[in-house]
């Protein structure tokens, strides 16, 4: 066990999913392809431009750390934090620095420090020959909050649930994408290695571990970092406080530069931006509008509808995949009050499994599905009652996918009900077993398969439409 204890805490930023950017009236439009399409002279640091604060991004932040448990103050201000950078054509970042937006707040048990509200930087663009760079200003003024947590966290482990858990929370309320994939939410750890010294623990030196794209890179980086550290601790050396970022292809960090104390961003008020009075907020009317968030939704779903936590997780995981699960079981409930219970998690696993399977192939999300829950309900009560087959059911959703029609409708129309009639079923297993002499002879000598292999053949002249359980009870009378 090593005698080193990881202490790492984590920043997080987000784009906000706003119409216009933070300070200025160009759109924020993540997908905009066009470079350079979305800025303007304040965008672009014009002199004499002035900057006005976006409202909704403000509301947004405040919402969020109403989610959060934090504390919102009765007065908030911007700072400008000097640094400069090819993306950053202020030459300074408009930001929050002593009066941030939220204070405190605590999620997956880590406590958090605060969460402000800044403008995002331009986009470097290289090109291959690493020769020059482009800088697209798209995104400059992008509002991005920035979360950042006390050093609560254990493990890598720790760190991708938290994360994971914010982006969860993030999409619920609408603030932003959060697609670590677009940039929309970018992590940076800050790693170090403590000890314990007469029972007391002693921080070491902090070092940040900066844009990390994916929560698989998050996890290989912390683990490395604690590596590296635990190394050089171990030779009798000291680990240098600094920035490092992930090199992909030889997994393992890299020195980016010396980091910087808050001090070096000489921070002073932003003079072109009066503070903020809080209590002009509707700050009632904002923390009303918080939805059911995802550990709540976790709990009331294992509770109302008797279904696992893997299964609750799975719709927690996709909001608009829960919204189509609950509204899906209340059309059950309405036409089938006594069977909904059996039919729960019959319904959960065509939707976990075949719906969604097909939305794949199909290229569709939940928006935009010709699926109702009212039909898909239908389906599902069909099934339960033996009315079709699994076999025709797969090919029902297909064809309710394709016109949007109810599968009663589908049924009648093509003749996909399911045979149960032990007349029509008897004759298609004297004809199955006349023409399969070897099957019947195999299964006359203790060979379970060949029944199966009959039945199989049986359902293929039946199209699929035979009731498999009907057809095995009228086998084996037969074959007796």
């Amino acid at each position: 066990m090593s005698k080193y204890i990881p202490t790492i805490g984590i920043e997080i930023h987000a784009e906000l999913k706003t119409r216009t950017k933070m300070f200025c009236g160009c759109l924020n439009d993540p997908d905009e392809k066009l470079p350079n399409k979305n800025a303007c002279p304040i965008c672009l640091a014009h002199p004499g431009t002035l900057p006005v604060i976006n409202e909704d991004a403000v509301k947004k932040v405040i919402q969020i750390g109403m989610a959060l448990n934090g504390d919102i103050p009765q007065i908030t201000k911007f700072d400008r934090k000097n640094y400069f950078y090819p993306d950053l054509p202020k030459g300074y970042q408009i930001s929050q620095y002593d009066l941030p937006l939220v204070f405190g707040g605590t999620l997956k048990g880590v406590k958090l420090i605060r969460i402000h509200l800044e403008e995002d930087t331009g986009k470097l663009q290289h090109s291959k020959d690493g020769k020059h760079s482009l800088v697209d200003f798209n995104r400059a003024g992008v509002p991005l909050m920035e979360l950042v947590t006390e050093p609560d966290i254990k493990d890598a482990n720790q760190a991708i649930e938290f994360a994971k858990e914010l982006q969860l929370i993030l999409r619920y309320l609408g603030a932003s994408y959060a697609n670590m994939e677009k940039g929309q939410m970018r992590v940076e750890a800050n790693v170090s290695l403590g000890t314990l010294e007469d029972g007391e623990p002693k921080l070491g030196t902090k070092v940040e571990l900066k844009n990390l794209n994916s929560f698989k890179v998050v996890n290989e980086s912390v683990q490395y970092e604690i590596k590296r550290q635990e190394k050089i601790l171990e030779s009798g050396k000291k680990v240098v406080q600094e920035t490092r970022g992930w090199d992909e292809k030889k997994r393992e960090t890299f020195s980016q530069r010396i980091k910087e104390e808050a001090h070096d961003y000489r921070y002073f008020p932003e003079p072109d931006l009066p503070p903020i009075d809080m209590t002009k907020f509707d700050l009632t009317g904002i923390k009303r509008g918080i939805p059911e968030l995802p550990q709540a939704k976790r709990v009331r779903f294992v509770k109302e509808y008797g279904i696992t936590k893997n299964q609750a997780e799975a719709l927690v995981q996709n909001e608009k995949m829960a919204q189509f699960f609950e509204e899906s079981i209340s059309e059950l409930k309405a036409e089938d009050k006594e069977n909904v219970s059996c039919e729960t998690n019959l319904l959960f696993n065509y939707l976990d499994s075949d719906l969604r399977g097909l939305m794949v192939e199909s290229g569709v999300d939940f928006e935009n599905l010709r699926v109702t829950p009212e039909n898909f309900a239908d389906l599902i009560e069909l099934i339960s009652h033996n009315k079709i087959t699994s076999r025709v059911a797969k090919d029902l959703l297909r064809k309710m996918q394709e016109s949007g029609a109810d599968p009663h409708i589908i049924l009648r129309e093509e003749g996909l009900e399911q045979v149960s009639d032990r007349n029509e079923l008897s004759e298609v297993v004297k004809n199955i077993i006349s023409e399969n002499s070897k099957a019947v002879e195999d299964y006359k000598k203790g060979k379970e398969a060949a029944l199966k292999f009959l039945i199989g053949k049986a359902m293929r002249e039946l199209k699929g439409k035979g009731n498999p359980q009907v057809l095995e009870n009228i086998f084996r009378e037969e074959l007796r």
